[in-house]
């Protein structure tokens, strides 16, 4: 281990930032820890804890060569914020930007920012997999806002000289997961049989794992500046798939039987629920050939060790 230097990175008690700070403490970085929380968690060795509100606190970026930003305002499945555009844009650009801003003039040199994949779209057509470097087409409120920070962030690198790399991962599972991970994961305990055997989708995902150690990569290599990057753990799987996989990683075999995708839709509709439908059946397929060629990174773990991770964090 050698000393890498000094790295800020916000959104440190959340899903992946939780994840990171260990991965980032063995390679000997030393890390100040943003959080939101009243009671700061103990600082210990090389990584110590900072309360920030918001980006108009006095941060702690002075001395730090890299700003890891993980903190965001997320997919919100149930909102209720009157305008859920604006609110986003709030958080997720305004304070990206301000923060970017903040960092370039302290000295930092770089700045990792974890996008989402949502800025490309929302489905991909059979076949056809995302390219970093596609136009972007955001059509949720969470995407948009995701969408335009980052091109606030490459306006601050083009005034500042400030080095910007963007990571736009999609689905992102590990242990302590939430979201849709986490409903399919309660449907496997609960042993619910489910109509989606007939499902013939493909599908990007990336263990936390991977995220974590591309990330990690992104801090110092030299060609990963001013570029966009897209993540997964380069094997795309169909939802059959991933419930099978995610069955035997459980000890809880899937229960699936065949269902017409047409009533599928049908019901999904009836209920409000088109959302969750086009996540379940639809396509969204990611190329990391980019990720691959220019950084030489390949993932660090295959898709079954990233499943048993969830239910046993180990392996």
């Amino acid at each position: 281990m050698t000393d890498s230097g000094v790295v800020l990175v916000t959104g440190a008690t959340g899903f992946v930032g939780a994840a990171l700070l260990p991965v980032l403490i063995m390679k000997g970085w030393t890390i100040r820890a943003l959080t939101r929380q009243e009671i700061l968690p103990a600082s210990a060795g090389r990584l110590a804890w900072h309360r920030a509100e918001g980006f108009d606190d006095e941060l702690p970026l002075e001395g730090c060569s890299v700003v890891v930003h993980l903190a965001a305002r997320v997919h919100v499945m149930h909102e209720h914020m009157r305008d859920p555009l604006a609110e986003f844009r709030r958080v997720n650009v305004e304070l990206t930007e301000r923060l970017a801003r903040r960092a370039s003039a302290a000295g930092v040199r770089r700045f990792v920012y974890l996008s989402s994949v949502k800025v490309n779209g929302e489905e991909t057509s059979p076949g056809r997999a995302y390219l970093a470097d596609d136009i972007p087409k955001p059509e949720d409120a969470y995407g948009v806002s995701k969408c335009e920070a980052e091109i606030a962030l490459r306006r601050v690198a083009a005034e500042t000289g400030l080095e910007v790399v963007i990571i736009r991962p999609p689905l992102v599972y590990g242990p302590g997961v939430k979201g849709n991970f986490k409903t399919m994961l309660r449907w496997l305990e609960h042993g619910l049989p489910l109509p989606l055997r007939s499902v013939n989708n493909r599908r990007s995902l990336i263990s936390v794992d991977n995220l974590c150690d591309l990330i990690s990569l992104c801090l110092t290599h030299s060609k990963a500046a001013n570029e966009t990057f897209l993540a997964s753990d380069d094997r795309d799987l169909s939802t059959p798939e991933l419930l099978f996989m995610a069955g035997v990683a459980i000890g809880r075999p899937a229960l699936l039987f065949p269902f017409p995708k047409s009533c599928l839709e049908w019901g999904a509709a009836l209920l409000g629920r088109r959302g969750v439908m086009r996540r379940l059946c639809g396509d969204l397929q990611v190329d990391i050939e980019k990720t691959r060629s220019v950084l030489g990174w390949a993932p660090v773990i295959d898709v079954e060790t990233g499943l048993c991770r969830v239910f046993v964090n180990k392996v």
